[in-house]
Parts: C-alpha cells; sequence; structure tokens
C-alpha cells in the first residue's frame, strides 16, 4: 500500500519556507509560522506532521491545543481536508474518538493533545512522560510558556534514531505578547535569533487559495488593533481587552519629559525572592525615575548597603522608602527601616466623591497600587528618564502590557492578573513591573496632617 504524497503550496512561498525548514534542514529545531488570520497555518501544520506520519512507519506526533474541544472542531476537519487533498482513504487511518487519535496502516499515530492549564499540574507535567518523534502547537499564542516547553522536551524520543529525524516542534500562531514575542519574534527583528530557531512571518497575502473577497470581509469586521494583529500581522499590538493600559501610551513613559522634576525624592525596591528573582532598586523625583540599580544575585546586605547609600546621596527620608515584605525583603525592610509592602494587605482608605473616607473595592493592596499605576501611565505621568539599554526597555514594555484585569471573586473585588500567571506568559518574574507598582503606595497612603493650631500657657 503505497502512495505518494505531494505538498502543494500553490505559489505559497511562506509555506515552502517552513516545509523545508521542518525536512531539508536538521539544524533547525524549532519553527514559528505566524502573524496573521488566512495565512495558511493549519494547512501546512497538518501538511508536515501527516506527511512524516505515512512516511515513517511506527513514528508519533503530536498536534496541541489549549482545549480538546477545538481540536475536535477546527483541527479535524482541516486534517480531512488535507487527506481529501492528499486521495487519503479510511483504508489508510482509523480516528480513535475515545483517546484521541489518528493511528496509520503503517502503526504509526498522531495524538489530538489538550494542554490547558489544570490546577492540579500547574508545571504541566502531564507531558513529561509522552514520547514522540515531533510536535506541532497550533494557536502557540494562547499558550503559556510552561505548557511549550514541556510539550518540547516530548520530542526527538520515538524512533527518531531509527530514521535519522532531528527532533523538531512546529508552532503556529497570531502575534501574541507573550513567549513568542520575546523568544522568537523580537530576537528575529533583531538578526538576535538562535541558531536552531526559524521565525516565519505569513500574511493573507501570502496564501494563494484564501476565498475571493475574504481579505475585504477581514478588512470589514476587524477593530483597528485587530487589524494591525490579524491582518497586518503587527505583533506590537494587543487586543486584549482586560489591558489596563494602552501600548502607546506605555511606550511614552520612556518619553514623557514635560514631567516637572525638583519634587519629593522616593526609593522603591522589589527584593530578589530568597535570590531566585532580580533585585531593582530605583529613585524617583516625582514620578519619573532618576536611578536604578540592579542586583542579579545579591546578599541581603548588598541590598541594605544600596539602599542606605542611595537615600543619602538623593536625602530621601526613611518613610518615603518602600521594599516588598515578602521573604528575604522582610529582613532587608526592618534594617534599613523602611516601608513594607504587603501585597495582599488590605487596601488603602480613600475619599469618595462626597469627601467621605471609604475602602476602595480592590482585592488587595497590590491590584489597589496596580490599577493606580495604569492610570499614570494613560495619563503620560510616569517619566522612566534613568539610561537603559533596549532590552531593558523591551523588557519593562512587556512586563507593563501585563497589568490586567483578572476574573473577579464572588465579592466583585477589582482583581489584577497574578504574579503566577504573569510568569507563565512571559516566563520570568515581573520584578520592573513590581518596582513601578510600589511607587503608588506613596500617593494612596493616608495624608499626614499637622494641627496649626496654637496654645498659650499663662503663668500668674
Amino acid at each position: 500500500m503505497s502512495k505518494r504524497i505531494t505538498i502543494d503550496t500553490n505559489g505559497n512561498e511562506k509555506q515552502k519556507q517552513c516545509a523545508r525548514a521542518w525536512s531539508a534542514n536538521d539544524a533547525i529545531s524549532d519553527i514559528v509560522y505566524g502573524g496573521s488570520k488566512g495565512s495558511g497555518k493549519s494547512y501546512i501544520g497538518n501538511s508536515l506532521i501527516f506527511s512524516d506520519a505515512l512516511t515513517y512507519p511506527k513514528t508519533h506526533y503530536f498536534i496541541a491545543r489549549k482545549e480538546l474541544n477545538d481540536l475536535r472542531k477546527f483541527t479535524i476537519p482541516s486534517i480531512y481536508e488535507v487527506f481529501e487533498h492528499w486521495g487519503i482513504s479510511t483504508d489508510y487511518f482509523t480516528y480513535n474518538g475515545q483517546d484521541n487519535y489518528f493511528n496509520f496502516y503503517n502503526d504509526s499515530k498522531v495524538f489530538l493533545t489538550a494542554a490547558k492549564y489544570m490546577p492540579s499540574d500547574p508545571k504541566y507535567a502531564r507531558f513529561g512522560s509522552m514520547q514522540m518523534t515531533r510536535g506541532w502547537i497550533e494557536e502557540a499564542g494562547e499558550f503559556e510558556n510552561d505548557s511549550d516547553a514541556n510539550l518540547s522536551i516530548s520530542v526527538g524520543r520515538w524512533k527518531n534514531d531509527v530514521y535519522g529525524l532531528e527532533p523538531k516542534v512546529l508552532r503556529t500562531c497570531n502575534p501574541a505578547k507573550n513567549y513568542l514575542y520575546s523568544k522568537y519574534y523580537k530576537p528575529h527583528m533583531k538578526g538576535e535569533l538562535e541558531p536552531h530557531k526559524m521565525f516565519i512571518q505569513a500574511l493573507p497575502e501570502d496564501n494563494k487559495m484564501l476565498p475571493k473577497g475574504y481579505i475585504e470581509q477581514l478588512h470589514r469586521t476587524l477593530s483597528a488593533n485587530e487589524k494591525e494583529r490579524l491582518l497586518y500581522g503587527n505583533w506590537e499590538y494587543d487586543d486584549d481587552p482586560t489591558a489596563l493600559c494602552d501600548y502607546d501610551d506605555i511606550l511614552q513613559i520612556f518619553k514623557n519629559s514635560h514631567i516637572v522634576q525638583g519634587q519629593d525624592k522616593y526609593l522603591t525596591a522589589d527584593i530578589a525572592r530568597f535570590g531566585s528573582d532580580k533585585a531593582i532598586i530605583a529613585v524617583w523625583d516625582g514620578w519619573t525615575v532618576i536611578d536604578r540599580t540592579v542586583f542579579d544575585k545579591s546578599s541581603t546586605t548588598q541590598i541594605q548597603e544600596c539602599i542606605n547609600s542611595k537615600r543619602q546621596q538623593y536625602q530621601i527620608p526613611s518613610d518615603n522608602c518602600i521594599a516588598d515584605d515578602d521573604g528575604v525583603g522582610g529582613g532587608v525592610v526592618d534594617n534599613c527601616g523602611i516601608i513594607g509592602f504587603v501585597n495582599n494587605s488590605r487596601p488603602l482608605e480613600q475619599l469618595n466623591e462626597n469627601g467621605e473616607t471609604h475602602v476602595p473595592n480592590y482585592e488587595n493592596l497590590k491590584a489597589q497600587c496596580q490599577y493606580y499605576l495604569a492610570n499614570k501611565i494613560n495619563q503620560n505621568q510616569l517619566w522612566y528618564k534613568v539610561e537603559i539599554n533596549d532590552s531593558v526597555k523591551d523588557g519593562i514594555v512587556e512586563e507593563l502590557e501585563q497589568l490586567k484585569r483578572f476574573d473577579t471573586d464572588k465579592s466583585k473585588k477589582l482583581r489584577t492578573l497574578p504574579k503566577a500567571k504573569i510568569k507563565e506568559k512571559i516566563g520570568r518574574s515581573p520584578d520592573e513591573m513590581d518596582t513601578l507598582t510600589f511607587r503608588s503606595y506613596f500617593d494612596l497612603r493616608p495624608k499626614k496632617t499637622i494641627s496649626t493650631e496654637t496654645f498659650f500657657a499663662v503663668t500668674i
């Protein structure tokens, strides 16, 4: 039972580039193909996975999406479209709908894998036991860094040595501000992408098989931000409706030189949690960052010495200095005699429109401060004046884009995206954002009042 398979891209040069990287370039192991709707992502993904499965007996592959239902509703019809073009009938395969895999006449298998987050498996350890030849992550823009990483280490473990097949993972996606942006798109644009990776920008115009009028329909129906991402393939836009900050306003924080200086000085510090994250110390003139010190690995003694030195240099009183009070930060707070920021503490009281004191409807102090920070950014009232390189700047922008509303709890409290979720999305702790968040505390804390009443003591 033999058949010749031809992957006809119908003039789509981007699909050809992807196919060559998959089949003819052993130096490439990680491929990102994406950029827009209608660029032929599903067709090339199915073509590469199933041509391998039909060619190499007893090999194993995965096709992963966040939801199994999406695989059934959207991916399987695309699979059968490819089979139809190749003339592949059910004589060549069976589909197991209970365990969700295709089994071919040559005993190769393609598994449909759900990769959604599970509280019982927060690190996606369930993928650790998979033994795959190669794999495809579809709609990778919806994935977290950990799920991608654990799926990726499952390839190269099944019959690769028999056929001399390099382990490869294909990721197809629309533009997304997650690990794809920082690990693939941004290095690609700078010419710094690692040799084993390939990024292929694909647009609707590359796909010669689009139905007539499809692109015009996208123009009519997509919002301005959606057009940037899904039509023009612009990775710099994020149309997430939960975002608290406008992207252009985030970029503006490095240009807001109109902000008046000569105001009160403050110091904020995000302390490395048990030495695992960076320690960042920022000095502020009002809402202008004028000094920044970073410790990649540091002792509490080094951090304390730096805080005390900056306080003396800029004449900052202790009650204008704040550091996170979690982990090792608590010792720094105590030893330096400064304010401790407790993320989950009660929100600070504020005045309502009637001038009455009330506790605002935030989940905790951190959410309150992050909403306030987002408002400052959107009002162009934060200036990051201190000189930093482009890599640091990109990191700050990426973290501030994670200032987002999060699902409200039963009490309808205003919440922000938890740090654990941000780590999953961007692959690191948002230390820069935390340092900026702490500055909000000084605007929100109760103002000191000084009595102007005069007392006279009369002695007769």
